[in-house]
């Protein structure tokens, strides 16, 4: 073993696989194709291991040759112990025959048992959800301190008297792994994955002091952030032909401020390093075939100057001198954009990376953090037909067959209502049975039948109860009985009252195969193909071999939810990308990687870096008492990567100016590059890219022209003849809106799973109010009010699905029926006798063209005691003004009188119209208040509708939108077909005719 170690560092910049490839050739291939075979090379990752394969693949310009063996630090086996055949000397056997690490999502179910246990014993029972969430945790503690070699004895002698009481709770919470999780990890044989691989890797540290290889060992791309894999480097380093590699470094930042060094710096890792080392950066050689490639030094250096450690900033004061000659090439082929948003940066970034692919041979990557930013990337370049992956991967839970079994379970945990329904059953993967297109049209069927609007009662039976009055119920209710039959297995374990999660599983994808089966293929056939399927195929067999652990039964309900937190972490990863020259990599997967263009996006504060989360578990004097590095060291590595991408020799920043409608703060990074470029440079800035305005370019219209406000002339005989009393307020306020529906025969949708408002109350106090009348015709007293009650009482508990609707209406019912009644008594002692509730009628008017029909329906209509009739209108909402009603614009309530006086509704006989009246039904302070129209008013409407028949009977006479609309901020049905929200904005106001 050599006394000095032998150090080597690949520059900032420079392609660290390629240079490294070309260094092993130079040095140990010669003409000799199989002398690299003797060569073992440590990598930090499998990814790390295939881009330095196919780095040689590019250095050996199609030589046949074989490649060095080349293994994963982070990986490692029991199979990378084995340098030679003698396995069982020189330290090698003891880590051979250890356990093995234990299966992550076991060790979550385990701990799940544990932190349930503590909650119960603690007097506050813990569901499956939190316990999973807690248990990741713990889990992610449990790899953090042995990752770090710690003692978990010590964690007792951190919360003395003097702390809070909380922090000592919180350590009699961890003595669930330092107590009990010790006892079950020797019961199932298995050790923690951090505790295995340090096993591992002493083990292969003792391997390489007792025998080292008899050819060249060489650890390249790891800063030693990891205590056993800085011991292995060092170990390696020392080896007769052994040699350390590593990633950048700085070799400009002066010894003083390298003294200084925090951990949130690129360069705190590697100075680490080389103090166990015991080398200075002198000490660290040039890997040799470094110089075959041209190095940007000025942007290393600018770089330096712009992470020098906060302490010795006022350095920056003499940063132009330092930098005098170098300044002029240092940002050269850096351009920065700032989007206004994610979706203006994706356009960008999209349009960089295509326009990469106009020259020959060059590659473009987007490096970035964020998941979502990276997903529009994909999505924009499909415009092009470039399919490109995420090599960082996607969720699993995110993926379309999770989608797909996390919507199945919800429809049934809540009991079929209309959003989960609909979701689940117009997935990609649904098909219940039947061809994907049929089953799309029956459940589009079924959504206008009763998913849209207020929501049916629960369940199936909800679903049946809804659909009984429609007029295509047979095919629906097939269809409902089909999604019932298919979720059997789930709808009798809602029967009971827990289940087990093995059950509960079993349950699960046997439903969700079935409801994936087509009129051609098995479900399992969709269900579980191409990697995301193989990847939750995967995931569910692990869960399902380890799910007895939990014997536990729970409540159906608390299962979907459990899932999703056990999903929570795990991503689907491509095999392969799909793209040879444009790629998206995740910080990690760009190390060691390079393209001719490398894209750093997402450049905002708590993105890239991420914010350095508090520890939920220790303070941080409680964290640096037991041993555990500071938050900011992930923001240190996170750097280190941002530092080596952006010494590549074309560099895009970019970043987004607001996120989710919120301003973003610039990465700290960005900050600095900023404020030392201007401080150098007296203002300037880095230089802008064009990509905004080309991306926003693709989207423009060849043309833009003011908008204006649609002025359709249908024909005289394509316009209604007919209208109902209601839709002449319409044709009054928003012609439009006449046109789209009685013209074009367009209907608005509800809502789905509306809630209920103002129609759908008033539908049933009116219905309360007929029923109770009608029973009471001729006679009425105040003991009647009781029964009056129950009748509310029975109608507001028919809303089951909207809890609300109780809570708040049913007690102001109970005070509008007090007023009422004392109104109605009071009413009836003058003599007048209700006749006719909902009444239908309709008159014919003279018009221009041809006879008009004005349709209505009379919420009540009594017949006083001289033989007139008096016209109500219930109001339990906002009602017109008298005001609005004189001049024309709500002329509803004339017109019904108009029509009931002309003898319109047939169960009534023609009569002179002595009063009519709004009863307003609030519930307020005056729950009941009767307002009085004037009986003149009838002649004044009948007149009014008559100019406006005569007015549309005109073809020259445009149907305008929003005509005289009673608020400005009135959002009708058919608004957006008028495009109002274009017009109005060019100052068109829409109205004038």
């Amino acid at each position: 073993m050599r006394s000095t170690p032998k150090l080597f560092s690949i520059a900032p910049g420079a392609p660290f696989a390629d240079a490294l490839a070309h260094g092993m050739l130079a040095d140990h291939a010669g003409d000799d194709p199989l002398a690299l075979a003797q060569v073992i090379v440590l990598l930090p990752t499998r990814r790390s291991v295939r881009a330095l394969r196919e780095a040689f693949l590019r250095a050996a310009h199609g030589r046949v040759m074989l490649l060095p063996e080349m293994r994963p630090i982070g990986d490692l086996d029991e199979e990378a112990l084995a340098f030679d055949y003698d396995e069982n000397q020189h330290g090698g056997a003891g880590a051979l025959d250890a356990p093995p690490p234990i299966p992550a999502l076991r060790r979550q179910l385990l701990l799940m048992q544990l932190v349930q246990k503590w909650g119960v014993g603690d007097g506050a029972p813990m569901g499956p959800v939190q316990a999973a969430k807690l248990a990741a945790a713990l889990a992610q503690f449990l790899d953090q301190a042995q990752t770090e070699q710690l003692d978990f004895a010590r964690l007792a002698t951190l919360a003395p008297d003097a702390f809070a009481a909380h922090w000592r709770r919180i350590l009699e919470f961890l003595k669930i792994i330092t107590h009990a999780w010790p006892d079950i990890l020797q019961a199932e044989g298995a050790l923690d994955p951090a505790q295995h691989r340090n096993m591992m890797l002493g083990a292969l540290c003792a391997r390489l002091r007792a025998r080292p290889p008899q050819g060249p060992v060489i650890a390249a791309g790891s800063t030693g952030s990891i205590p056993a894999t800085a011991e292995l480097l060092a170990v390696v380093a020392r080896l007769p032909q052994g040699a350390v590699v590593l990633p950048g470094l700085d070799r400009y930042l002066d010894e003083e401020s390298w003294e200084k060094l925090d951990p949130g710096h690129p360069q705190f890792g590697l100075a680490q390093l080389l103090l166990k080392f015991g080398v200075t950066r002198d000490g660290v050689a040039d890997w040799p075939s470094t110089e075959r490639y041209v190095v940007n030094s000025g942007r290393a250096h600018f770089l330096s100057e712009a992470f020098r450690p906060a302490e010795a900033t006022d350095a920056w004061r003499n940063a132009a001198q330092k930098l005098s000659g170098k300044m002029t090439g240092a940002l050269s082929g850096v351009t920065a954009l700032e989007a206004a948003g994610p979706q203006e940066e994706a356009g960008a970034i999209a349009a960089a990376m295509r326009s990469t692919l106009e020259t020959p041979g060059k590659t473009a990557a987007l490096v970035t953090p964020d998941r979502g930013l990276a997903r529009r990337v994909a999505v924009e370049l499909g415009r092009w037909g470039i399919v490109i992956d995420d090599s960082a991967g996607m969720p699993l839970n995110q993926t379309q067959p999770a989608i797909f079994i996390r919507l199945l379970g919800s429809m049934l945990s809540e009991e079929f209502a209309p959003v989960p329904l609909l979701a689940a059953c117009k997935h990609p993967l649904a098909a219940a049975g039947v061809a994907p297109l049929r089953l799309r049209a029956e459940i589009r069927a079924l959504e206008r039948a009763c998913l849209r609007g207020p929501r049916p009662a629960p369940g199936i039976d909800g679903l049946r109860a809804a659909l009984q009055e429609d007029e295509n119920a047979d095919a629906l209710l097939a269809l409902v009985d089909r999604i019932e039959k298919l979720c059997r297995p789930l709808l009798q374990l809602q029967t009971r009252e827990s289940c087990t999660l093995t059950q509960y599983l079993d349950a699960l994808l046997g439903v969700a195969e079935d409801f994936a089966s087509t009129d051609l293929h098995p479900g399992a056939a969709h269900l579980w193909r191409h990697e995301a399927g193989e990847a939750l195929a995967e995931f569910f067999a692990s869960l399902r071999e380890h799910a007895p652990v939990i014997a536990t039964a729970a409540a159906y309900e608390s299962y979907p939810a459990l899932l999703d937190a056990l999903m929570q972490g795990q991503a689907v990863r491509p095999r392969h990308g799909l793209h040879p020259r444009l790629f998206i990599w995740g910080p990690l997967e760009a190390r060691l990687q390079h393209a001719d263009l490398m894209i750093l996006g997402s450049l905002n504060e708590g993105v890239w870096p991420a914010t350095a989360n508090t520890d939920p578990w220790l303070s941080r004097p409680m964290r640096k008492q037991f041993g555990l590095p500071p938050p900011e060291r992930r923001t240190g590595l996170s750097a280190h990567d941002f530092f080596q991408a952006a010494c590549a020799p074309h560099v895009l920043l970019t970043r987004s100016r607001k996120i989710d409608g919120a301003p973003a703060i610039a990465s700290r990074w960005w900050l600095r590059i900023e404020n030392l470029l201007a401080g150098i440079d007296n203002g300037a800035r880095l230089p802008g890219a064009p990509w905004l305005d080309w991306a926003a370019a693709l989207d423009a219209p060849e043309q833009t022209s003011p908008a204006s406000a649609p002025r359709p002339k249908p024909p005289v005989h394509a316009r209604p003849r007919a209208l109902s009393v209601s839709d002449i307020e319409v044709l009054v306020r928003d012609p439009y809106a006449i046109y789209a529906r009685h013209i074009l025969g367009l209907r608005a949708l509800d809502p789905i799973d509306a809630e209920l408002g103002a129609a759908e109350r008033g539908t049933i106090i009116h219905k309360i109010l007929e029923q109770f009348l009608r029973a009471h015709m001729q006679s009425l007293t105040q003991a009647d009010l009781k029964r009056l009650l129950d009748i509310g009482s029975y109608h507001f508990d028919q809303v089951r699905a909207r809890p609300s609707v109780r809570a708040f209406w049913k007690p102001r019912f109970e005070k509008i029926a007090d007023g009422f009644m004392g109104w109605e008594l009071a009413h009836r002692n003058t003599g007048a006798r209700p006749v006719g509730f909902e009444l239908s009628g309709a008159m014919d008017i003279a018009a221009p063209f041809a006879p008009f029909t004005l349709r209505a329906r009379a919420d009540r209509i009594d017949r006083l005691a001289d033989g007139s009739l008096a016209v109500f209108d219930y109001k339990t909402g906002s009602s017109p003004s008298d005001k609005q009603i004189k001049a024309g614009f709500a002329p509803q309530l004339p017109l019904e009188a108009a029509i009931a006086r002309n003898g319109g509704f047939k169960q009534i006989t023609a009569a002179e119209i002595g009063r009519i009246a709004i009863l307003r039904l609030t519930g307020g302070e005056q729950p009941v208040r009767e307002t009085l129209l004037e009986t003149a008013q009838i002649d004044a409407a009948l007149a009014g509708l008559r100019a406006l028949i005569a007015k549309y009977d005109d073809a020259n006479t445009p149907y305008i939108s929003r005509r005289a609309v009673m608020f400005q901020n009135y959002d009708g049905d058919y608004d957006h077909l008028a495009r109002v929200r274009e017009w109005s904005a060019a100052g068109d106001d829409g109205g004038s005719e």
